[in-house]
């Protein structure tokens, strides 16, 4: 990160929550804002610039899923879901609305602070890459890719993929062909694959295929190798 000090909009209805994880982030040099509901949340990043945004899936007035869907459509910041439950549903929704990353209650400090740091340390690279333009766009079939301006186009048509997904589908097509495991993948996005469970990157898939594949049931991109994970290429 550059020499100003990192911001963080950390949002969860229970004080003693608040104080628990706002406590190691300021020992780690950041500035955190604090908001008790999705409403404070939501007003407070209207109202300033942030580097990354932590929010709890239960809130009041407004939950953290919503929370999260309204700032996506506006910003690419990086955003960590918090959920208590085990559901499943959580999990599936918050990445699917364009969480970055998320992580279940109870966890331990060190996998928090390791989550938050390398969700900063992904959009830092991000901004590295845009200013160093330095790499050349990549074209599988119809799907252009261009890592530098972290653009994606289906046949000469935007489209519009949230910080992981595009990290995964610029991974992917850097080598064609090349079957990616589950925890590889983990690992080039989030740089390891600790406390993750692997059917993040399914979530993950699945979505992309939404978004760059004619029918998604019967990809012609993003396939699947039973048993080992994923790999890129046209198969028309």
């Amino acid at each position: 990160m550059s020499d100003r000090t990192v911001r963080i909009l950390l949002a969860d209805d229970e004080q003693s929550i608040q104080t628990l994880l706002s406590y190691p982030l300021r020992k780690d040099g950041y500035e955190v804002v604090l908001a008790s509901n999705g409403e404070e949340a939501l007003d407070l990043f209207g109202r300033d610039s942030f580097d990354l945004v932590i929010l709890d899936v239960m809130m009041p007035r407004i939950d953290g899923l919503e929370v999260c869907r309204r700032m996506r459509a506006d910003s690419a910041v990086p955003i960590i879901m918090l959920t208590a439950r085990g559901e499943e549903i959580d999990k599936v929704l918050g990445l699917e609305l364009g969480a970055d990353d998320y992580i279940t209650k109870p966890f331990s400090m060190r996998e928090f602070r390791s989550r938050v740091k390398a969700a900063l340390r992904r959009a830092e690279m991000a901004r590295s890459a845009i200013s160093e333009n330095s790499e050349a766009p990549v074209v599988v079939g119809e799907i252009t890719i261009d890592p530098t301006r972290r653009t994606v186009s289906v046949g000469g048509q935007g489209v519009t993929l949230t910080f992981v997904e595009f990290e995964i589908l610029a991974a992917m097509a850097r080598s064609p062909g090349r079957v990616f495991e589950r925890d590889v993948l983990l690992t080039r996005i989030w740089g390891d694959s600790a406390y993750r469970d692997p059917r993040t990157i399914d979530v993950h898939i699945r979505h992309l295929r939404e978004k760059v594949e004619r029918d998604p049931a019967v990809p012609e991109y993003l396939h699947t190798v039973r048993g080992v994970g994923y790999r890129l290429d046209y198969s028309q």
